[in-house]
């Protein structure tokens, strides 16, 4: 069955009288509480990660205003210590490893691969519950005096020296793993066993791919890190000697055990944003994707290799130089199958259909920061240059190259994208382009002078730094409220178009997919009628002359 025919079978969009009206059900908040429906789910996790942004949003603006004085005049040492904490453990916790995998992936996987829900229903309600209660456990800490060990509760600091609230704060983190492990489960069996007739592994869209190797990795990794942690609590509370080298214990230990999860944590920021620009950049190129099957193949290489580079984070603590030789192999290798996806996408737009519209600005903008980000990582993992930039704000800048600008664009993108799909309203372009561009221009206003900090020597963590520096700073943190602006304009006029937006097409951006041949929002269970794939992924026109 063709796409057109797919269309026609299709219902009209449904009429929305109220915001989210595809909800169906009593618009109580108990119906809310209680769905078991995958696309609400997903909004609920939109809800509170927005929330949880704002929060580690915030923290991040006070951080860059102790920065614009060198002499650490407005906050104490410990206060400051406990901003940037919390700005790390809720925005890595609870914003950027959930945002795209709990949202989109919730809401659209489903949809991407023809099935009425996910495969556990409930257990996909569970995870929402557990993630949100690991999560305010851990803010509870804020309320009570806070924690200053960094979001990577380093040991011993963690389990010895800092007196804040530690153990709550290693609980909430705890408990938000698990969410993460029943959602990468939920993932992999629905992907396994509920694709619609005809959709084979090289019939899915490539968002489906990311989601399937993001779950594998929260699977495979997500415990690692949850032992770590129960480790560091039992250590802390009990005195039981694993970290600490006063309890005859080894700080380095944890630090292995921290980074075989948190740099495949990286690609579980990653890889969802990958998919989503790969949606994004067909749709707006109206192009078939370039080499779709070395792109899927580049994804699960993505999963797979970043298991074996952890070490490239510890070339300064001690270990073997053969183990960081080896480390520093494997981190260059690491970087073919991202470059590979950075070729298919430029050779998607090449001589593209293009349509400037706000997710392809995003889709644009993440492209040209994913990869200065990725090249910047190069020189981390080169021995002799990472002796001289390793801890400093060069690092703060890759760091947020690749997961701020790279995965907050992806996510800001996705949303406009399917925006539409999840409302049923669409929002006004103009403050849409605005704000991507003035995201792009405030985002590399704030990091790139931290690129040129870190190399000049300033270190991070600290907001006592030499006048030196100050000029760096103040323009780092002018930048960071131009990005300041750049996020809230779209909660305004996105909340804005949930009662005045113009009502969506099933369609909008004439994209293809399962999901936009159902209507805008869709109906209870996707398809009134079950749909079967006999046509191939992003089967857009072919233009003479074109390779694919």
């Amino acid at each position: 069955m063709t796409d057109v025919a797919m269309r026609e079978r299709t219902p009209p969009p449904a009429t929305l009288d109220r915001p989210l009206d595809y909800l169906h059900d009593a618009h109580t908040l108990r119906s809310w509480l209680f769905t078991i429906d995958h696309k609400r789910i997903g909004i609920l996790y939109l809800i509170a990660i927005t929330a949880f942004f704002i929060i580690g949003a915030v923290a991040a603006g006070l951080v860059r205003l102790a920065l614009v004085v060198p002499d650490g005049q407005i906050f104490t040492n410990d206060t400051y210590n406990k901003l940037f904490t919390i700005h790390g453990v809720v925005m890595v916790w609870f914003f950027l490893i959930p945002s795209i995998p709990a949202t989109f992936g919730n809401f659209l996987l489903p949809l991407m691969i023809g099935a009425k829900d996910l495969a556990f229903p409930r257990l996909n309600l569970l995870s929402w519950y557990v993630f949100m209660t690991g999560a305010v456990f851990t803010l509870a800490t804020v309320v009570i005096g806070g924690v200053d060990t960094g979001w990577t509760f380093y040991a011993p600091l963690s389990t010895t020296f800092s007196n804040t609230w530690v153990v709550p704060a290693l609980i909430g983190v705890i408990v938000v793993g698990f969410s993460s492990i029943l959602t990468g489960l939920n993932f992999v069996v629905t992907v396994h066993t509920m694709r619609a007739p005809g959709m084979h592994w090289f019939r899915m869209p490539i968002f489906v791919w990311t989601m399937y190797a993001t779950s594998l990795i929260f699977l495979l990794a997500t415990p690692v890190i949850t032992m770590a942690l129960i480790l560091l609590v039992m250590e802390r509370a009990f005195g039981i000697g694993v970290f600490d080298p006063a309890l005859g214990g080894d700080p380095v230990l944890f630090e292995h055990l921290f980074w075989f999860y948190s740099h495949p944590a990286v690609y579980i920021m990653v890889l969802p944003g990958m998919g989503v620009i790969s949606e994004i950049i067909p749709a707006f190129a109206q192009k078939k994707i370039f080499g779709y099957k070395f792109i899927c193949y580049a994804t699960i290489g993505l999963a797979s290799i970043t298991f074996f580079v952890w070490g490239h984070h510890m070339f300064v603590n001690g270990q073997s130089e053969y183990a960081s030789l080896a480390f520093s192999f494997l981190s260059f290798a690491v970087a073919v199958p991202s470059a590979v996806k950075v070729y298919n996408w430029t050779a998607t737009i090449h001589k593209g259909d293009i349509h400037l519209d706000t997710p392809m600005l995003y889709a644009m903008g993440y492209i040209g920061l994913f990869v200065l980000g990725g090249l910047t990582g190069l020189f981390l993992a080169t021995l002799a240059i990472d002796e001289h930039i390793h801890d400093t704000y060069f690092v703060v800048a890759h760091f947020h190259y690749i997961m701020v600008g790279g995965t907050m664009l992806a996510f800001l993108g996705g949303l406009h994208f399917w925006w539409p799909k999840f409302t049923g309203r669409m929002y006004p372009e103009v403050w849409g382009r605005i704000s991507a561009l003035l995201i792009f221009l405030g985002f590399n206003v704030t990091f790139f002078p931290q690129f040129i900090l870190g190399y000049l020597g300033m270190p991070r963590r600290y907001h006592v730094y030499p006048h030196e520096f100050q000029l760096l700073n103040i323009l780092s943190s002018a930048g960071s409220t131009i990005l300041a602006v750049g996020y809230i304009f779209p909660m305004i006029y996105l909340l804005w178009s949930l009662w005045f937006g113009k009502r969506a097409p099933s369609d909008p951006w004439n994209a293809k997919g399962l999901e936009w041949t159902t209507s805008s929002p869709p109906p209870k269970h996707n398809f009134i009628v079950p749909p079967i794939v006999d046509f191939e992924p992003y089967d857009y026109p072919v233009k003479a002359g074109e390779s694919v």
